[in-house]
């Protein structure tokens, strides 16, 4: 059972276009969790990278910063001793700031899994909620297609009809762009290869580590998913 302010992890798991980021939203917004977004951690690092390529050494292994950006613009995952770094800093510090903490996206690789699950093991004494976020390749497809975002906050927006003409993002009111290559077709396809190849495989890792898989149909409207994640969760508000 998961009550406001808990300290706990919540691990949202899916193909992209599934909602992990939308639902990640409502649901830190609703446990006063912290919503640790991989893909941003990953942009913050591109962003500050100098046109002189980062070189990072990670238990004796070196990683270009710049590589890492090239394999990730063109859909494939970034190498995981790199992420896992990325994520493993950031945990430490809001677990020592008692944050609970919700995942889209995290871990995405069985590699990040055996790094990361030990350490929310220890800091968070095995509280851990996983979701498997269920959505067709069609669907994934379509909505990746379609994905805009807002350009000041990374806001994702729902593509429908009461959205599709908007310019502008109707929470901070900065523009709605598209993120180009990473959501177009052919990019969209990788990515999904990549998810089933390299991601899927966590699930069986995380069974046999005694962690329990809360399955949430994808396809249905955010309301609507959102309202049988907390059904899964056994939501309880104490406030």
């Amino acid at each position: 059972m998961i009550s406001s302010n808990h300290f706990g992890v919540i691990i949202i798991f899916g193909p992209p276009g599934s909602g992990k980021g939308t639902q990640a939203n409502l649901l830190a917004d609703k446990f006063k969790f912290y919503h640790l977004e991989t893909s941003r951690l990953l942009e913050a690092k591109f962003e500050e990278a100098s046109e002189k390529d980062e070189v990072i050494q990670i238990n004796g292994e070196r990683f270009s910063v710049q590589k890492e950006k090239e394999a990730w613009e063109k859909g494939q995952l970034c190498s995981p001793p790199f992420v896992t770094w990325i994520v493993q800093e950031k945990v430490k510090q809001l677990a020592k700031d008692h944050w609970g903490i919700i995942f889209s996206g995290t871990p995405r690789t069985v590699y990040e899994a055996q790094k990361l699950l030990p350490l929310l093991e220890e800091l968070y004494e095995s509280n851990i909620t996983v979701l498997r976020m269920r959505l067709s390749f069609e669907a994934s497809l379509w909505r990746n297609s379609h994905r805009r975002i807002c350009s000041l906050m990374r806001h994702p927006i729902i593509y429908n009809e009461e959205t599709k003409s908007l310019t502008m993002c109707p929470l901070d009111g900065s523009n709605l762009i598209k993120r180009g290559h990473l959501d177009d077709p052919e990019t969209i396809k990788v990515r999904w290869g990549e998810f089933k190849n390299r991601t899927l495989p966590i699930l069986d890792y995380f069974k046999a580590q005694g962690i329990k898989i809360k399955e949430i149909n994808a396809e249905q409207s955010v309301e609507t998913v959102f309202k049988d994640i907390l059904k899964k969760l056994e939501f309880n508000d104490s406030n």
